[in-house]
């Protein structure tokens, strides 16, 4: 089944306009097999493209729900608010997805406990967002008390996490607006930096990055994983020595230029396959 459904969050309760357009979720669910018994109801990643809180990256988008898909993994893809939208606009349509697909999981066979966000780069810190923050007041003033958009594992794929010394600027910038209010912003960024907001609560975390990505430093995966250490967090991380930013699939079918077709890196995707499956049971 492959459906497009538009998110519709009450953004007046947070204080914040309806974008425009709208966010969309691109539904991607496998089809039921009766024959297929001993996992009959599937995990599914949600994917969270990157594009600097500015676009929704294509490259990042339903090309990697197909790799979950080949490995019997539901996928859907979020294409978000970005800027001049503000947070938390972007972060509560990610909560709304997640809550949307666990309302109408026994219909389209999906495990419950088994949903993961997958986010790159700006799209990682999104997900992170989610994944970290949860439980904090905003979710709970627009969806109730009852906790139903916490992701179950996450995948930080050359994640924008920090924003503080290693931040990407141009992240930072669409995410927050220009510094009016300097002290407004400053408590902004301190919780926004995500490696400062783990705790025992945040779910098991897949991270990868590359030692020579220039536009978002891997000292914003290295800080995370060190937070999740700390915390006690289920984590892996993987650092690959050679190639940049915006890798994707790191494979030509997502390459827009020589240097984004890496083969050794592409190894990430069967990593985190084995993580969303050890994490779920399967």
């Amino acid at each position: 089944m492959q459906q497009q459904i538009p998110v519709t969050v009450e953004y007046e309760k947070a204080g914040v306009p309806a974008p425009e357009p709208p966010a969309t979720l691109n539904l991607l669910i496998l089809p039921y097999l009766e024959e297929i018994t001993q996992h009959p109801d599937r995990p599914l990643v949600i994917v969270v493209p990157g594009g600097a809180y500015a676009y929704c990256s294509p490259r990042e988008a339903e090309a990697i729900a197909l790799k979950f898909l080949a490995e019997g993994i539901h996928a859907a893809v979020l294409r978000y608010s970005v800027a001049p939208n503000r947070y938390p606009a972007a972060a509560l349509e990610l909560a709304w997805s997640l809550q949307y697909i666990r309302a109408h999981a026994a219909e389209w066979h999906v495990n419950p406990g088994a949903i993961s966000v997958c986010g790159f780069s700006a799209g990682g810190h999104l997900a992170g967002t989610l994944g970290t923050l949860w439980d904090e007041p905003v979710f709970k003033q627009v969806f109730g008390p009852e906790v139903t958009w916490r992701p179950d594992s996450q995948l930080l794929c050359y994640p924008v996490l920090t924003l503080g010394e290693f931040a990407h600027e141009g992240s930072r910038f669409n995410l927050l607006g220009p510094a009016d209010d300097p002290a407004n912003q400053l408590e902004k960024v301190d919780s926004l930096s995500l490696e400062t907001r783990v705790s025992a609560q945040t779910p098991p975390t897949f991270l990868w990055h590359t030692a020579e990505d220039g536009a978002v430093p891997v000292e914003n995966s290295l800080m995370y994983a060190a937070a999740c250490r700390r915390n006690n967090v289920p984590f892996e991380l993987h650092i690959f020595e050679h190639g940049g930013h915006g890798l994707s699939t790191c494979e030509e079918i997502t390459s827009t230029a020589p240097e984004q077709i890496v083969p050794d890196n592409a190894a990430w995707i069967p990593l985190a396959v084995r993580f969303i499956k050890r994490h779920t049971g399967l």
